[in-house]
């Protein structure tokens, strides 16, 4: 019998119905893992898909509360996993990280969690930064909950900025340019640190080192904040290049 795929780390990911971005963005950033791991099969990556409305609104992020547990259920029965990542930022923070927690492992008793809020605080804590712009797709009663959420959980946002769209299926369409040109706006403000763009629709990924090097100020996203806390979180520590000083040696 050979090894099972995932020796070093295995990482169970739910993913919205409606997300278009994280399993895309996380497929590079995880062979790059692997590779400095110990080999393209030293890491796996597997997903299950919850049910969710496209309309981003508080009300649909707090209805995934009900589906967590059996979508946790359905990655790999029987099986055991690392780290379990949610992939939703504003569901996370409404319905609160503890609870995603206390969720998933209602179906996996005792695995490490997160989710991209947890993610995030984490990955600035590492960076040491406390003052963060902040960019997202949603719409301002989101945007609110959001805000106030990482501000309670202390971290300070100077800076918000937001496209204003209703839809996660629109949201994933935003382009790396216009990313790119709100994210100079906002971050290029002295009172902030560093750069959070919110939001696994996004697709940050190929201007985040372009973001780092016009700011001179760290840049993350919920796709690469969630990507670099699971490996963490899994015991893969390896240093990757071209996916944000998040990744580089500190």
């Amino acid at each position: 019998m050979v090894p099972s795929l995932g020796w070093k780390a295995r990482i169970g990911l739910i993913v919205l119905a409606s997300d278009h971005t994280v399993e895309f963005e996380w497929r590079t950033l995880m062979q790059a893992a692997a590779e400095a791991e110990g080999g393209a099969e030293s890491i796996a990556v597997h997903a299950a898909r919850i049910a969710n409305d496209p309309e981003i609104t508080t009300r649909s992020l707090a209805a995934m509360e009900a589906r967590i547990t059996a979508t946790a259920d359905l990655l790999l029965p029987g099986a055991a996993f690392d780290v379990i990542a949610y992939g939703c930022t504003s569901a996370a923070m409404l319905i609160g990280p503890d609870r995603v927690r206390d969720l998933v492992r209602a179906a996996r008793p005792g695995v490490a969690v997160t989710e991209p809020v947890s993610a995030a605080l984490a990955a600035f804590g590492s960076l040491g930064v406390t003052r963060v712009a902040m960019l997202t797709p949603y719409m301002p009663e989101v945007d609110e909950c959001l805000r106030t959420g990482f501000e309670a959980h202390g971290l300070a946002i100077p800076r918000m900025g937001s496209f204003s769209i209703p839809n996660d299926n629109d949201a994933s369409r935003i382009s790396p340019d216009s990313l790119f040109d709100a994210g100079m706006a906002l971050a290029g403000d002295p009172a902030v640190e560093g750069l959070f763009v919110s939001c696994t629709s996004i697709r940050l990924a190929p201007v985040i080192g372009r973001l780092e090097a016009a700011l001179g100020k760290p840049v993350t996203s919920s796709n690469m904040a969630l990507g670099w806390h699971a490996l963490r979180l899994a015991g893969a520590e390896a240093s990757l290049a071209g996916h944000g000083r998040l990744f580089e040696p500190r």
